[in-house]
């Protein structure tokens, strides 16, 4: 456990980064035998580009770290509970298993609203752990929305 801690603690601090660009504080990174090998953040306003969600960009580093489309042995830590996009790349990618800290209760596809993630229906099935760091992680995003609130 506490190493899922730490991996969760550095999806922290990429959704951290996001708030100092005013994005949604969302972080991701993606472990690979114990190594972090994808980082990312909310980029989409900074870059004006829809798929630029923390998931899609670690996911995208780890595919370049491994030289591979597929990552069947990584695990995803996220701050946020992943939306249809993502779990669909999470799936696509072949991702063994995703932790997330907050649900998302307007568009999470890992258990909230759905789950994706564990649809046997698709070609592969991805373990799910809920809740890791939740207050930790909700908290970071009720902080973003309260200030944006205030403006």
């Amino acid at each position: 456990m506490k190493e899922q801690v730490f991996y969760m603690q550095e999806a922290l601090r990429e959704a951290k980064k996001a708030v100092q660009l005013g994005e949604v504080p969302i972080g991701c990174v993606v472990v690979y035998q114990g190594k972090i090998i994808g980082r990312g953040h909310n980029l989409r306003e900074t870059t004006a580009q829809a798929e630029k969600h923390a998931e899609m960009i670690a996911i995208s580093q780890a595919n370049d770290a491994l030289q591979s489309w597929r990552l069947p042995e990584a695990e995803l830590y996220v701050t946020l509970e992943p939306c249809p996009m993502c779990s669909g790349a999470i799936i696509n990618s072949r991702i063994a298993k995703v932790y997330y800290g907050a649900p998302d209760e307007k568009a999470g596809t890992a258990g909230t609203l759905m789950n994706l993630l564990t649809d046997p229906r698709f070609n592969h099935c991805v373990q799910v752990e809920k809740g890791l760091l939740r207050t930790e992680c909700s908290q970071i995003l009720s902080d973003f929305f309260a200030k944006l609130r205030k403006k």
